[in-house]
């Protein structure tokens, strides 16, 4: 285990130092520069604030500091908000992203395995095409249609909720089912068909002529073997609502690290950017990782490549 730990850290680094590569020569590539819009700024004045950030330092040099900043996790101070480093801007956004993200993950796990487990007991039945026609729906329909439909109806015509802001736990409900509605289609879907592939299995067919019941069967045998490929979804999942969805944080105005996100690539901010898109990019690689540990104690039979035996 330990040497499978290992050797997954070591991928984790290359991943890493490759997307902070590709991230710097794309932001090169861009068009424009953080201080294109100030139209008032005298020549003198932009030379100064390309001196102040090393925007005038030869590429290569440009290059090597940022890979050392994203190493050192310090991505310096923002290029359009005075006094204001990158790292305060993550770290004050990112638990109002968590906590929306844990909350609409929370509702995606739990209703996605529950309507997948229905959908596969009652097959060809009823619940079973009411559950499959939901969930194509909410695969189909877009999270920022989702999120202006339910504004629109829930918030401003019915008064249910409020229409956007980050005042309280109210304030978060919408946002989080604009994210969930998604995943939980996605999850139930793969949870109905991982459970029909089970429901035939040997051990299953044991479990029945042992005289359990079907609920007991299936929480204490089918469920079990039926999440795995419910558990390689969350890893991408995890690391997607856990920084915030970046158009949902926009609609409903929530201050989280998706928001900051798209206001730094309008502002051309690109301490901003490269310091949000590294900090995505590790807890995406984690989130991936964790996954994998998770296979070997949900289903033993799996062993991890490296793994002690």
């Amino acid at each position: 285990m330990l040497k499978y730990i290992l050797k997954r850290f070591l991928y984790m680094f290359i991943a890493l130092f490759v997307i902070i590569t590709v991230t710097f020569f794309l932001m090169r590539l861009a068009p424009g520069s953080p201080f294109a819009s100030e139209k008032e700024f005298p020549p003198q004045i932009e030379e100064q604030l390309n001196a102040k950030y090393g925007l005038d330092n030869p590429w290569y040099i440009q290059y090597m500091d940022y890979v050392i900043d994203s190493f050192t996790f310090d991505f310096g101070e923002s290029m359009k908000y005075k006094g204001r480093s990158t790292n305060d801007i993550i770290f004050e956004s990112f638990p109002i992203s968590f906590t929306l993200g844990m909350e609409a993950m929370l509702i995606a796990i739990g209703f996605g395995v529950l309507f997948g487990v229905i959908a596969a007991l009652y097959h060809n039945r009823f619940p079973d095409y009411l559950i499959t026609t939901i969930a194509v729906l909410g695969i189909s329909i877009p999270s920022f249609i989702l999120a202006g439909l339910m504004q629109y109806f829930l918030a401003f015509k019915l008064g249910m909720f409020p229409i956007s802001g980050w005042k309280g736990f109210i304030y978060s409900i919408l946002p989080a089912l604009a994210i969930a509605t998604t995943q939980i289609g996605f999850i139930a879907k793969l949870t109905r068909s991982s459970m029909l592939e089970q429901r035939n299995s040997e051990y299953v067919k044991l479990a029945k002529a042992k005289g359990l019941g079907k609920w007991t069967t299936v929480f204490r045998h089918t469920l079990r073997n039926a999440l795995l490929p419910v558990v390689t979804y969350l890893g991408p999942l995890s690391a997607g609502v856990l920084t915030g969805s970046f158009v949902i944080e926009q609609i409903f105005s929530i201050p989280g690290l998706g928001r900051h996100f798209v206001t730094s690539i309008g502002n051309r901010d690109y301490t901003v950017i490269m310091g949000t898109t590294v900090f995505y990019s590790i807890i995406l690689l984690f989130a991936v990782f964790i996954v994998d540990i998770l296979y070997s104690y949900i289903d033993p039979r799996i062993k991890l490549k490296g793994a002690k035996k």
